[in-house]
């Protein structure tokens, strides 16, 4: 990385996007535990990230933090970053050249974090990271393992929160594959509530 180097796992004054250091506010890296068992990946900063510099906040911030207290767990018992840690102008898709600038930023918090599961939030991220078409309704709730920078990681595809605010029905589906999430974190005793998935 020439610029913008990494500093734990925070990403300092990159500048390799034209269109995105235009738009952006601020570089919006992930928040939660650098040793969570979760690591939740979304797409990009919409308004209110940019604005408060911290990745699923707003409505579809609130629809994650039910679902995972629904399951057992906390916000702060997570990691969550995106693809993008800025904002696309006017919340346009990153374009691909725009995620693979950032990649290599994710790939170095999903190895310094080390999760359990990588939780897909959207077909964006999904198919970044399976590096294939995903068909995210079908497949949400699916444990697939994808190399990541080397290193096999279990990749669990998960529709995005907004869409249960637009699509009712996708509610059960994001909630299931939120508890099924859940499974892969440590109890209190210290071992996986989840055994060979």
């Amino acid at each position: 990385m020439t610029d913008g180097e990494m500093r734990g796992l925070e990403v300092r004054d990159c500048q390799r996007c034209e269109a995105l250091c235009e738009s952006r506010s601020r570089i919006v890296n992930g928040t939660g535990p650098a040793d969570a068992d979760l690591l939740f990946v979304g797409e990009a900063p919409g308004q209110y990230e940019d604005e408060q510099g911290e990745p699923f906040v707003g409505r579809s911030g609130d629809v994650l933090d039910a679902a995972l207290l629904d399951a057992g767990l906390e916000r702060g018992d997570v990691r969550i970053t995106n693809c993008v840690r800025c904002r696309p102008p006017e919340n346009r898709d990153p374009t691909t050249e725009e995620l693979g600038n950032c990649r290599p930023y994710l790939e170095t918090e999903i190895d310094r974090v080390d999760p359990a599961v990588v939780v897909t939030l959207g077909k964006v991220p999904s198919e970044h990271l399976l590096e294939r078409d995903v068909a995210v309704t079908s497949e949400a709730g699916d444990v697939v393992e994808a190399e990541i920078a080397g290193e096999p990681r279990r990749i669990l595809v998960c529709v995005h929160p907004a869409a249960t605010l637009y699509d009712r029905s996708q509610e059960e589906t994001f909630e299931a594959t939120i508890r099924r999430a859940a499974e892969f974190t440590d109890d209190e005793s210290g071992q996986s509530r989840l055994g060979d998935y």
